[in-house]
């Protein structure tokens, strides 16, 4: 079992930046390719950023391009998800998870593709 545990949600204006952490443990965080998804209530969980377990892969959303970086520290078993320029359609909870293949390329963008899950981190973005 993999633990995730996201970290740095809240309300922010428009303009403004967060920076999401999430943290791991159980498992041997640096084979595990990571990535953040969004939910709303009802919808289903949508892909935002993803990197692979060697950090040197990312792939993003096209509404997040040029304003989101998605960033990982193995020593400290934590990925990151910096959000710049937020806009209120950001609006969201967004989840970290841990996808177990080991493709050096590996940057999963598909739900099913992810072993664990965290318990969601709020965003809410004012106009």
């Amino acid at each position: 079992q993999m633990q995730l545990v996201e970290s740095g949600g809240g309300l922010v204006q428009a303009g403004d930046s967060l920076r999401l952490s999430c943290a791991a443990s159980g498992r041997t965080f640096s084979s595990y390719a990571m990535g953040w998804f969004r939910q709303a209530p009802g919808k289903e969980r949508v892909f935002v950023a993803a990197i692979s377990w060697s950090g040197l892969y990312t792939d993003y959303a096209e509404a997040v391009k040029g304003r989101f970086t998605i960033s990982r520290d193995n020593a400290k078993n934590t990925v990151y998800l910096q959000m710049n320029r937020l806009k209120p359609e950001d609006t969201d909870v967004y989840y970290c998870g841990a996808a177990r293949d080991s493709g050096y390329h590996y940057t999963p963008s598909y739900t099913y593709e992810y072993n664990y899950w965290g318990q969601g981190t709020q965003v809410t973005v004012s106009s």
